[in-house]
């Protein structure tokens, strides 16, 4: 990637990702986002970052670690055999661990909404014995 493919600085970036400044050194720390610096030391990135910085929150947001992310991604940057089948055992497991995360969420879901209907319907008791009285 060159100065000139690289047009928008890190405050942009941040306006239109809503990751924080803070959130894209790391990711470029982590070897997980890219720029070029400018001569004043100005980072710089593609509009390609966009979508890039979108997938890694949305791949943080699940859990996966930023080890985790970066062993995916060359999946997504350079698919090839080999790299494909040395990441696959890690996708499955990740795809495991989020399917459990969602699991154990719709239950603690369902528990909420027994909850609720039984506060709901002791609300509506209490404010009927209240007009009875």
């Amino acid at each position: 990637m060159s100065e000139v493919d690289a047009k928008m600085r890190i405050g942009e970036l941040s306006a239109r990702t809503g990751a924080s400044v803070r959130s894209l050194r790391y990711y470029e720390q982590r070897g997980l986002l890219a720029s070029v610096r400018t001569a004043g030391a100005h980072r710089l990135y593609p509009e390609t970052a966009v979508d890039r910085v979108h997938l890694l929150r949305r791949l943080f947001d699940a859990g996966l670690s930023s080890e985790t992310i970066a062993a995916l991604l060359p999946c997504v940057d350079a698919p090839a055999e080999e790299v494909t089948v040395q990441t696959l055992e890690v996708m499955r497991r990740e795809r495991e661990r989020i399917s459990a995360q969602i699991e154990a969420l719709l239950t603690t879901r369902d528990h909420l909404d027994v909850l609720l209907a039984a506060a709901t319907g002791h609300l509506h008791e209490q404010r009927g014995a209240a007009l009875a009285g």
